[in-house]
């Protein structure tokens, strides 16, 4: 998944007087202008963000009271430059408060989140400003733009038509409450399920309980433990103590409660549920979508989507579950034959599916993790995906310990290309913490953008929660975590290569159903032989990974691959559920799941069980009738791999197309057009079937 932070219109008032010196309003002294994070102190944030609100507004002032006539130059890119200062001092802030938070920074968050909204609301409700735009947007066919500057005035265009400004004084006076309350409370939704993760724990004194868990992962719960100042071991909710317990524990009683605790987190009351704040946000964007024209607000937020509208959407996700589901069941029941065979004489509940297919696929294909994790030290793992880029791209990655950081577990690379020439910098954060969020993601600290030949370039970073070393191992990684840390990187490669005019245009700054080809296509990489074969060596012995473990991954590509997409479908027709209403729900929040999920469920209900209140994507990020696109952009990744499968899948030509057409234009054009230049034709579901073996 990507988060990229875009504060070209948004600020923040605070009252306070900014310190005589403070980091964040100084030029940095840092190698390639990187972020002081050994000099910014919490103290440091909201008097800089007051100071770079009062620039902010003195050059948006400066574009309205500007006495020569408007032009794309004095008022579209004087808009583009404007809040520069602003997004320096906020960048590091939103980024860390999901990498590094703590409780100071989550008070300051709370401060800041409405005050965001009006500082924003402000500009683009600006009837001045939206003038001289809109007088710009209406000459646009006599200014002979380039497509980058068509893009950026339409964008520019757009923002103030869809975002309230012709909305009459009173509706904007109610815009303004609404995305006000709006940015609280998905502010308040992701902390709630960060501090809910936190909470729970379960100290375990008899190892008997934990029998099955793999040596690595006992290690990790004791130094857990020992953490704490208690005996034994301890169990949390962070996926890299879940996921082991939910695919290893024998002891069915545990996986249950384990399972039960993570998936009724924020749902049973208390000061951290979110229940209501799921039908408040909901119905927050319903009645902002309203306002301005639309019947939900799917209508409003696809418009700016490949896929457009709501029937194109549906129509994706159905047509993927008539081809998977029964497929989905075949593996449901392979499954459920299995444990009755091992002895299990009831149906594969939810807590019970990871840990018997686990056991049928090591039976079928003589293959599990612990046989897979040797060869994937995180070290090693780095070397190979960085060497990945390297044969595609041409670039290489040089650790530079001059950066400054923010957490002693976080590394900086110079990424330099063919020429030597630095193109960006790229942070690496790999492990769980407690001000930590879950999940995986790409950021930037910097975005990247040219004015003349000046190419400024970007500083990335990407963040996960892999299996930490232990006292006796290195960072073992599941083939899973490859895989992911494949992901974040395609996400980090768009960053990092782009080349445009415009900030805004930049990097990921793509339609959301565009923005996860390249991640995904960079998945295709991981079961190939010739790629593996660069780095994958016995952590202990530097043995090579055998042929025959890596056949074995290929064979076990597609296991339960179908399960997987219905599992996908079910968060993409929730999501479509909470906004697609017309009119506002009031009603059973866990019932709204159910029926909207039922038609992709083949594992048995678990009625007390729920995905909504943790379903940070849609209620947090930015993904809001927008999940989806991970099906939409895996059907583009396939058809496009198929390209790089036809020509070989390190050839130079094919990823140089790639780069130039995907990675580098950003959101220059619209991405059928980008799309179809690299491939030379739209794309097809064919690809996706055919590599799930399902066609």
């Amino acid at each position: 998944m990507t988060t990229k932070t875009f504060l070209l219109m948004t600020a923040i008032t605070l009252s306070g007087v900014a310190q005589a010196v403070n980091p964040l309003l100084e030029k940095y002294n840092t190698p390639y202008g990187t972020i002081p994070f050994d000099k910014i102190k919490n103290e440091h944030y909201l008097p800089a963000m007051e100071e770079a609100m009062k620039v902010h507004n003195k050059e948006i002032d400066a574009i309205v009271n500007n006495a020569e006539a408007p032009s794309f130059a004095n008022t579209v890119v004087a808009l583009e430059k404007s809040g520069a200062l602003l997004t320096k001092v906020t960048t590091p802030f939103f980024n860390l408060l999901g990498a590094e938070t703590n409780d100071e920074m989550q008070v300051i968050a709370q401060k800041v989140s409405p005050m965001l909204s009006e500082h924003g609301n402000a500009i683009i409700l600006n009837d001045k400003l939206f003038k001289r735009v809109k007088a710009v947007y209406d000459s646009k066919d006599k200014l002979k733009l380039t497509a980058e500057q068509s893009m950026l005035l339409q964008n520019s265009y757009d923002r103030f038509a869809e975002n309230g400004a012709n909305l009459s004084d009173s509706d904007k006076e109610i815009y303004k409450q609404l995305t006000k309350d709006l940015s609280m409370l998905t502010l308040n939704f992701g902390q709630n399920g960060l501090k809910e993760t936190n909470k729970w724990s379960m100290p375990i004194t008899n190892k008997d309980l934990l029998v099955g868990l793999p040596q690595d992962v006992l290690d990790m719960l004791a130094i857990n433990a020992k953490k704490a100042g208690k005996e034994g071991w301890m169990l949390d909710l962070k996926a890299t103590t879940y996921g082991p317990v939910m695919k290893y524990a024998d002891n069915r009683d545990l996986r249950r409660e384990l399972y039960m605790a993570y998936t009724t987190r924020n749902m049973l009351g208390g000061e951290f549920d979110n229940v209501e704040n799921i039908r408040k946000i909901a119905n927050l964007r319903l009645q902002m979508a309203k306002l301005l024209g639309h019947k939900s607000y799917a209508d409003y937020s696809l418009v700016h989507r490949m896929a457009e509208n709501k029937a194109n959407v549906y129509d994706l996700l159905n047509k993927l579950l008539v081809a998977y589901k029964p497929a989905a069941e075949k593996e449901y029941a392979e499954v459920q034959a299995y444990a009755n065979k091992s002895g299990a004489y009831f149906k594969v509940q939810s807590w019970d599916w990871s840990y018997y297919s686990e056991k049928l696929k090591s039976e079928k294909f003589d293959l599990t993790d612990e046989m897979l994790k040797p060869y994937f030290e995180l070290e090693n793992v780095k070397k190979g995906i960085f060497g990945l880029a390297t044969k595609l791209y041409g670039i290489k990655f040089v650790k530079n310990t001059s950066i400054p950081v923010y957490h002693a577990e976080v590394d900086a690379y110079d990424v330099i290309d063919e020429k030597g020439k630095v193109v960006s910098v790229l942070y690496t954060d790999f492990h769980p913490r407690d001000g930590k969020r879950s999940g995986a993601w790409m950021s930037e600290f910097k975005g990247q953008w040219m004015d003349g030949k000046k190419d400024s370039r970007p500083q990335i970073t990407i963040v996960m929660n892999f299996t930490r070393p232990t006292e006796t191992k290195p960072a073992l990684l599941t083939f899973d975590e490859v895989t992911t840390f494949l992901h974040e990187f395609g996400h980090a490669l768009h960053g990092m290569l782009t080349k445009c005019t415009y900030e805004s245009l930049s990097g990921t700054s793509v339609y959301r159903d565009f923005v996860e080809l390249p991640s995904q296509i960079m998945e295709n990489w991981g079961p190939e032989k010739a790629f593996l074969d660069g780095f994958a060596t016995h952590y202990k012995t530097g043995e090579k990974i055998p042929a025959e473990l890596i056949q074995k991954i290929k064979d076990a590509e597609n296991y339960n691959i179908a399960n997987f997409c219905l599992r996908q479908l079910s968060f993409g027709f929730l999501d479509m559920a909470w906004h697609s209403v017309e009119i506002p729900y009031a009603g059973d929040v866990i019932r709204m799941e159910k029926e909207a999920m039922s038609k992709t469920q083949i594992l048995p209900v678990v009625n007390d069980a729920a995905m909504s209140p943790t379903f940070n994507h849609i209620f947090s990020g930015g993904y809001a009738a927008g999940y989806y696109s991970y099906k939409w952009a895996e059907v583009l990744d396939a058809d496009a791999y198929s390209v790089f499968v036809k020509n070989g899948i390190f050839d130079k030509k094919t990823a140089a197309s790639f780069r130039e057409n995907i990675l580098m234009k950003g959101g220059t054009e619209h991405p059928m057009t980008l799309y179809k230049r690299f491939r030379g034709q739209e794309p097809t579901i064919d690809a996706l079937l055919i590599r799930n073996g399902i066609k």
